[in-house]
């Protein structure tokens, strides 16, 4: 079953009026996702490609019924952006953005915690998509396929590759989430497990962190298959951890698990 995203998402696009908030909107439009407007400071009032401009969420949440909010603004902005789109209290919020200083992140976290209603997935991250249901974000829809396999991932390109080579396979996705490669991001690898929960196909997971990020990824393959294991109705899943292919000196430790029902 799909996860965050589906065809009841309404989607607005911070920083819908600058060139990748623009493209993308488009990309997400042409998909399938309802995208119901756009919040650029200054410009409300205004229309960007049909589109409806807001000042801000709040107006454009008043206005349009958004519950989701994609990020395309500049590092500098990005996190008072997410602590607006929380303040609004939609409940999934997704940051692209890469480059928000640790210190910022710090204080969306901090600010996070008394709004329960709003998830953050990245920032730094692909975003998400539900195939042939919704996208947030920057993952080609073309190379998904609808199906039963959801996919995890911290590096965004290995979760192109996956979705990809399952496509190929003729193995569909129920979704797909890039959770980020910073180190502090709003959802974790167990995270979005949970989230999956009960789903009746597979799990795919691919552990895959960024160099220095300061996290463990045999550390982050335990949790995540302890949790597997004794959930019950978690479903199978495979656990891959790329870099046995990187220069010597950046190469990191590769793991492979698999978890099974028990």
């Amino acid at each position: 079953m799909a996860i965050l995203l589906d065809k009841s998402t309404r989607l607005i696009v911070q920083g819908l009026t600058g060139r990748e908030g623009t493209f993308h909107a488009k990309q997400a439009q042409a998909y399938g996702t309802t995208v119901v407007g756009g919040v650029t400071p200054g410009k409300g009032g205004t229309t960007h490609e049909g589109w409806p401009i807001f000042n801000t969420v709040g107006d454009a949440v008043e206005q349009t019924g958004a519950n989701t909010s994609v990020i395309f603004v500049p590092a500098a902005f990005a996190a008072d952006a997410v602590m607006e789109s929380a303040a609004a209290e939609l409940r999934l919020v997704v940051c692209i953005t890469e480059g928000i200083p640790t210190l910022d992140m710090m204080r969306v976290l901090t600010f996070l915690k008394d709004k329960p209603r709003t998830r953050l997935v990245g920032p730094n991250c692909p975003g998400a998509i539900s195939p042939g249901k919704a996208k947030a974000g920057i993952i080609p829809g073309h190379i998904c396929r609808e199906g039963r396999i959801g996919i995890v991932s911290k590096s965004g390109t290995l979760t192109y590759e996956a979705i990809h080579q399952l496509t190929e396979l003729g193995m569909g996705q129920s979704s797909c989430i890039g959770i980020g490669g910073d180190p502090l991001i709003g959802t974790s690898f167990v995270d979005v497990l949970r989230l999956f929960g009960d789903d009746a196909g597979g799990l795919l997971d691919l552990f895959d962190g960024s160099d220095g990020d300061g996290f463990g990824m045999a550390d982050r393959a335990r949790r995540a298959g302890e949790w597997c294991g004794s959930t019950p109705g978690s479903g199978p899943a495979a656990d891959a951890a790329s870099g046995a292919a990187r220069p010597r000196g950046l190469r990191r430790q590769v793991i492979i698990r698999e978890f099974r029902d028990r």
